[in-house]
This record gives structure tokens, C-alpha cells and sequence, in this order.
């Protein structure tokens, strides 16, 4: 049994429909990317599975239970996180307070305190921003807040939807490092990323949406060496 299975859902924002039947897995401990367009559902994905958008159809199964109806916030009980696309961090609070509200699922104060160290160690500069407030931070730092706080929850599967975006070379290195790290220590990613070449390079799996629609899947060296997929996302024939 996958960790999670995600088997025809529909999702739709008014009289459009975002996503037309998708199906998916992914196993304990493994990093898969989603890769597709603008508008292709990758978001709509990523927010269906931590119920942030209600589905129109299909089912989610998160270690064997159904979590379709779920609220958000017994999704993340449940061990899903989430680090949404454009970061939406909480600006007036510090980087202190934000990392705490990731953890507000939980009670036991020696393990959050663990946990937040760990994650400043991860992310040295949060260490030196501690009592700023987020929206003094850079763009680069507010990223790794936003995934040191859904890592605050402990999640066995943590969402991802553009960690990227923005950032200078240097810092999507580090944001790349970090997500192999997330993996290392038992928690598996689902990955959306503008940087094909790059997701597929930290993820065993890949697929490929279109207009709502699963229209590829395979490992990532076959999607590497997809001519079509390198054409439309890595810049040229594999």
C-alpha cells in the first residue's frame, strides 16, 4: 500500500474544471515531482490533498485511510504539510512565531523545542532572524521559513508547490539540498517545481500534467530522456 493514493479526483473553480480524474502515488520516503504549464493543476493538486480546496470527485488515501472530506486541519494531523506557492507566511509575526504556529497540532514542548532547532540548523540564517517579523525577511528566507514551519507539524508527506521561485542560484541549491535532507530522514515530498531539470534531478518519480489530465508518467531518468518533455520543459531535446 502506497502512503498516499489519489485515484480519479476532480477539481473545479466554478464552471471550470481544474482537475479531470487524477491519479497518483507515492511511497513512504520517496520524492515525486509534478510537472506541467501554468495552469496545468499542479497547484490545485497539491491544495486538494491537504484540503484546502474541496474536491467535485475521486478519493484521497492517506496511509490506507480516506481523507477526501477531511478539514485542513485534520489533514495535517493526519502527517501532511504544506509549504503553498508564494510562501504565505504570517508577515506581522516573527520567524519564532511562525515556526510555532506550524507546530500548533502538537503539545509535547521538548520535542517541538528539538524539532525548531533542528530546522534552525538547517536554515542558519532563521537562527539570525528569530525575533523579526517575516515580512522584513528576503524572499530566499522567507521560503525556508515557510518549509521550516510545515516541517514543524512532523509530516510523513510534505507538499511542495514552487519552492524555487524567485530565489538566486545559490539559494535554490540550498533549497534542493534541503529537500533531499527532508528525504533522508523519512519523509516523503511531493514536489512542484518551475525547475524541471532540477526536480527531476532529486526525485525518483515524475509526472507530467496537462489541462487537468495525467499526460506522462515515469521514472525520472525516462522523463529526463523524454524528447517531448525536454522540449517543453528542460530547454531542448534530452
Amino acid at each position: 500500500m502506497a502512503l498516499l493514493e489519489v485515484e480519479g479526483l476532480v477539481a473545479r473553480y466554478g464552471r471550470i474544471t481544474a482537475l479531470q480524474g487524477i491519479a497518483l502515488t507515492i511511497e513512504a520516503g520517496e520524492i515525486v515531482t509534478l510537472l506541467g504549464a501554468n495552469g496545468a493543476g499542479k497547484t490545485t493538486t497539491l491544495r486538494t490533498i491537504s484540503g484546502l480546496m474541496a474536491s467535485a470527485a475521486g478519493r484521497v488515501r492517506f496511509d490506507g485511510v480516506d481523507i477526501t472530506k477531511l478539514p485542513a486541519e485534520r489533514i495535517v494531523r493526519a502527517g501532511i504539510g504544506h509549504a503553498p506557492e508564494g510562501r504565505r507566511v504570517f508577515p506581522r509575526m516573527t520567524v519564532r512565531e511562525n515556526l510555532f504556529l506550524g507546530a500548533y497540532t502538537r503539545s509535547a514542548k521538548r520535542e517541538i523545542a528539538d524539532d525548531t532547532e533542528r530546522i534552525l540548523t538547517t536554515f542558519p540564517r532563521l537562527r539570525e532572524r528569530l525575533d523579526q517579523r517575516a515580512a522584513t525577511l528576503s524572499g530566499g528566507e522567507q521560503q525556508m521559513l515557510a518549509i521550516g514551519r510545515a516541517l514543524m507539524s512532523r509530516p510523513r508527506l510534505l507538499l511542495l508547490d514552487e519552492p524555487s521561485l524567485g530565489l538566486a542560484p545559490l539559494l535554490i541549491q540550498t533549497i534542493f539540498e534541503v529537500i533531499a535532507d527532508i528525504r533522508s530522514r523519512g519523509t516523503a515530498v511531493l514536489l512542484v517545481e518551475q525547475n524541471a531539470r532540477a526536480a527531476l534531478t532529486v526525485a525518483s518519480r515524475g509526472y507530467v500534467l496537462e489541462l487537468g489530465r495525467i499526460a506522462l508518467a515515469g521514472t525520472s531518468a525516462e522523463l529526463l530522456a523524454n524528447d517531448a518533455v525536454a522540449a517543453a520543459y528542460l530547454g531542448g531535446a534530452a
